[in-house]
């Protein structure tokens, strides 16, 4: 794998991290997002280096996580766009610790002042008031119930949803209201909430696909 110092002559301006794997971690740099109107370009002049034994997370000094509770104004995401099999989505968090180096939701932590590099794998928000808003917005008058897709943005199944389990708060509103849901992910966790599902999918109100 090319380095840092292997490029040292042509060197990317772009570089804020070492090129170099981190253990659970999909991104290796962390990019100035695309609306940040300052670049900062990390150079090794070989005065100090950071600690690079791993932790007790197994990670790098400074790549843990870090999950910031949230209270959002909205929950509900509608698009109008012919290329999606839905029109209504709901995300209970932003940044994703899976942390996939392809997924197409990164340049969204830009809007948050962060990179869609490392930032979006170890900088999370939590949208703790989710379940509340989603029983308001579906006993508003003008409600019109459409399939929900939940997670389509970043994973609703990743590892802080153990503890902080708005996702299942989400799908026990649905599966008391009785409204359609569909999910996507890729977390063993799902199976956790199989009660929920398992008895929304016999009335088909529920489908999920594990990637």
């Amino acid at each position: 794998m090319e380095t840092y110092e292997d490029n040292i002559e042509n060197p990317d301006p772009w570089i804020v991290a070492p090129r170099k794997a981190i253990k659970g971690r999909g991104a290796i740099t962390n990019l100035a997002g695309r609306y940040e109107t300052q670049k900062i370009e990390v150079i090794d002049d070989g005065w100090s280096r950071d600690s690079e034994e791993p932790t007790q997370d197994g990670n790098p000094q400074g790549f843990h996580t870090y999950v910031t509770h949230e209270t959002a104004k909205t929950i509900l995401s509608r698009n109008q766009s012919p290329d999606l099999p839905f029109s209504l989505s709901l995300n209970p968090y932003r940044g994703c610790e899976h942390g996939c180096i392809y997924c197409f939701a990164r340049p969204t932590h830009s809007y948050l002042g962060l990179s869609p590099g490392l930032d979006f794998e170890t900088r999370l928000f939590a949208k703790m008031n989710a379940p509340d808003l989603l029983r308001q917005e579906l006993a508003a008058p003008s409600y019109i119930p459409s399939p929900l897709a939940l997670g389509v943005n970043t994973d609703a199944y990743q590892p802080c949803e153990r503890k902080l389990q708005l996702t299942r708060q989400i799908l026990q509103v649905l599966h008391e209201c009785r409204h359609p849901v569909g999910l996507i992910t890729k977390s063993s966790l799902i199976e956790r909430d199989m009660d929920l599902l398992v008895d929304m999918a016999r009335e088909h109100l529920a489908m999920a696909a594990i990637l």
